[in-house]
């Protein structure tokens, strides 16, 4: 059955029901344009592509432990310590703050792969636990989550991290990255989207064309079925949990260079973002389904959402209620999706 019969099979009832949130934002964002000023401008347009593209990183991440019915609390903290690392092997000699006196400032190559290699750490960690000593993953990644917010407190002393170029001298090939990209016309690309784009193309190949997508979905949908078929399930899952820790580290390093700083509350939050965009993009919570390109429109969804509520001039603590809200919605609506295929 192609999938214009199933859109036809499905009641109109159904239909609104299970797209309702990205009904209502696209008609914020539909008020907006009209009621809100500058809410259609190249730099807001800038600002969203770049603020998605770094959100889908982490998201893609967050996906592949979803599929495999598991879920990481620990995301946000993970991209925040790598976020902290980085920040501090590029900071200028002398700088405020100083979290690396002793090394001085390092190349750009060397805080990306600092700030994998740091994040792939706490991956491997929560993928032992989970497969091996198969602890839940809500309690095993929570427990991750305080135990590296814990250890961010104690490298950063909850100090500010900055100062990646001299004053007065042109920004630094770090700061480039995530301020600057290529300039079409008036158009602005940033070069966090080419990041995000690249990353997307390697997902989307690795989820549809390899043994390791194939597992992961055979693990999500039936894993006593996948593991008598033959699929060795502890490996499979160690390696998501350690391919999603690596995107954490590539988020944290593109985080402090789009900021131009960093700090212990870097990345707060960003775990929960990353589960409600991949819930609402299709991804479900209870294992086997999820798609690349629908993880990017979720990401997309979720973050018009914001920028549209910020527009509108809502009280930025109430966008908080907001985004609670629509998180536990999109769960609702995931777990209504499939009890209604039962």
């Amino acid at each position: 059955m192609s999938i214009k019969d199933r859109v036809k099979n499905v009641p109109l009832k159904d239909l609104l029901i299970n797209n309702a949130l990205l009904i209502v934002v696209l008609a914020m964002v539909v008020f907006a344009s009209f009621n809100a000023r500058n809410f259609i401008s190249w730099n807001n347009l800038n600002n969203s592509v770049a603020n998605i593209s770094l959100r889908f990183i982490i998201a893609l991440g967050v996906s592949g432990i979803l599929i495999i019915r598991g879920t990481d609390l620990s995301a946000g903290r993970v991209v925040g310590l790598s976020s902290v690392v980085a920040g501090g092997l590029m900071q200028i000699d002398g700088a405020p703050n100083d979290l690396f006196p002793s090394i001085g400032q390092q190349h750009v190559l060397v805080g990306l792969i600092a700030s994998i290699l740091v994040a792939m750490i706490f991956g491997l960690f929560n993928g032992f636990i989970v497969s091996i000593l198969h602890i839940p993953a809500f309690i095993a990644t929570l427990g991750t989550q305080i135990m590296v917010y814990g250890l961010n407190l104690l490298l950063s002393q909850s100090k500010p991290i900055g100062s990646f170029y001299r004053i007065g001298e042109d920004l630094s090939l770090f700061n480039r990255i995530g301020s600057q990209g290529i300039l079409i016309g008036n158009i602005r690309i940033p070069w966090l989207f080419f990041f995000a784009l690249a990353i997307g193309i390697f997902m989307s190949i690795l989820y549809n064309s390899t043994k390791h997508g194939k597992y992961m979905y055979a693990i999500g949908g039936n894993e006593q079925a996948a593991e008598v078929s033959g699929v060795n399930v502890r490996l499979v899952k160690i390696k998501i949990f350690v391919l999603a820790s690596i995107l954490y580290g590539i988020a944290g390093f593109l985080l402090t260079a789009k900021t131009g700083s960093t700090g212990v509350n870097a990345g707060f939050g960003y775990e929960l973002e990353a589960i409600a965009a991949s819930t609402i993009g299709g991804v479900s919570t209870t294992g086997g389904i999820g798609t690349v390109g629908g993880v990017l429109l979720g990401v997309t969804v979720f973050e018009l959402l914001k920028t549209t509520l910020q527009f509108l001039g809502v009280n930025p603590d109430m966008v908080f209620v907001v985004q609670g809200l629509v998180i536990i919605i999109a769960v609702a609506l995931d777990v209504r999706k499939t009890l209604v295929k039962k």
